[in-house]
């Protein structure tokens, strides 16, 4: 699935980067829906960081928001994101048909 950011509405959500990490987890299930899996489907993600220094803030909500579903994950900082978004996850999913 093609990243995701912190966005409803085509505004970002307020309250920085937890906010966004929760934001851009929701739009990934919403769209995972729409194909007929779930967060637990997902099998790895890669988080796109503005800032590498977010990284304790970003992991605390991304565990928060995939509970007990550990998909494999890497982060990296980056230069800029769309929107002047703060964090940016993209999804790998399996779902068997």
């Amino acid at each position: 699935m093609s990243g995701q950011v912190g966005v409803v509405g085509g505004s970002l959500v307020v309250g920085g980067v937890a906010a966004q990490v929760k934001q851009a987890i929701a739009n990934l299930a919403a769209h995972l829906a729409g194909e007929g899996a779930g967060l637990t489907n997902v099998v790895k993600t890669t988080v796109f960081l503005a800032d590498i220094g977010d990284f304790a803030t970003m992991n605390e909500a991304y565990v928060a928001a995939f509970g007990d579903h550990r998909p494999a994950r890497s982060a990296f900082a980056v230069a800029a994101l769309p929107l002047g978004a703060a964090v940016e996850i993209e999804a790998w999913a399996f779902s068997p048909r």
